[in-house]
Formats: C-alpha cells, structure tokens, sequence
C-alpha cells in the first residue's frame, strides 16, 4: 500500500522476525527499544530526517487501510504541508512533516500533535480511523464493509 502511494516504507520493529522479513522484502528496518509508540516514532523520522526527506509515521494496526488512505495523507506532505489523522478514540493513526517533532502518542494524542504542528492538514477517513487497540476495535472494523477479510480471520 505504501509504495503504491509513493513512499518509502521504512519498518520499526522490536520482533527480529519482522525486522528479518522486512529485510527480506526489501525494507529497510530500524531496531525499536520497545518502549512505545512514541520511540519508536522518534527513531524512524531521525532516520528520514537523516536523508533530508519529510517523514509519515503510520501506524501497523489499521486494518482497513488502503493505497487512497494513504495517498489522502502523503499528497499534503508533498505540497509542503504537515498532516495528520485523527483515530475514532481521539489518538493520532497517522502524522507527518518535515524536521524534527515531539510525539506524545495515546489517548488524546490528536489534541496534542496537532498544535505542534505548522500549516497541518487533517485528513479523516475511515481506512485511518479505525485502528485496533482493543477486541471491540478489531469488530468493529470487521464489522464494516472493507471489513470482510476480517469477518474471514476472525471465524
């Protein structure tokens, strides 16, 4: 989904079987402490910003995103803005911009991202609102209707 909105897709992880399979595929991967959300966001636009590129932090558990979610949220980062994306519960499922930038993730996070940010555009869409934090998250999702693959895993 990534690459098909033109990015690079940079894997952090403290699992050395997905940091091993993202090799494999062709990702580059960063080791994460472990120590949360906020880290491990940190470590990755550290990374972008070492190569002078804006960076998109998404998280892995919005199962419902697709190639045009991600696009609605990278095409503001390509016109100069910085952009985030609101979850369901309040938290911030995707964040973008250029230079280095505080994260504080969890609940509330989007009321705490966004007046961080410069010039930031908000894109609300339901493949970046419905992120999985709990059972009644991963139900809800499989309740949609880009929610079928779910219904599937789930019986």
């Amino acid at each position: 989904v990534v690459e098909r909105a033109g990015l690079i897709a940079l894997i952090v992880t403290a699992d050395p079987q997905v940091a091993e399979w993202a090799t494999t595929s062709g990702f580059p991967s960063l080791p994460d402490s472990g120590t949360g959300l906020t880290d491990a966001a940190t470590v990755g636009t550290e990374w972008a910003r070492s190569s002078r590129s804006r960076w998109l932090v998404l998280h892995g558990d919005l199962p419902l995103l697709s190639t045009s979610d991600v696009r609605a949220v990278s095409e503001p980062l390509r016109q100069g803005h910085a952009v985030i994306a609101p979850s369901s519960d309040g938290g911030t499922s995707a964040i973008g911009a250029e230079g280095k930038f505080r994260f504080e993730f969890g609940v509330g996070s989007f009321h705490r991202h966004l007046p961080r940010l410069t010039d930031a555009r908000v894109v609300v869409r339901t493949g970046l609102a419905l992120d999985v934090d709990s059972p009644n998250d991963l139900l809800s999702a499989a309740g949609t209707e880009r929610g079928t693959w779910l219904r599937k895993v789930l019986s």
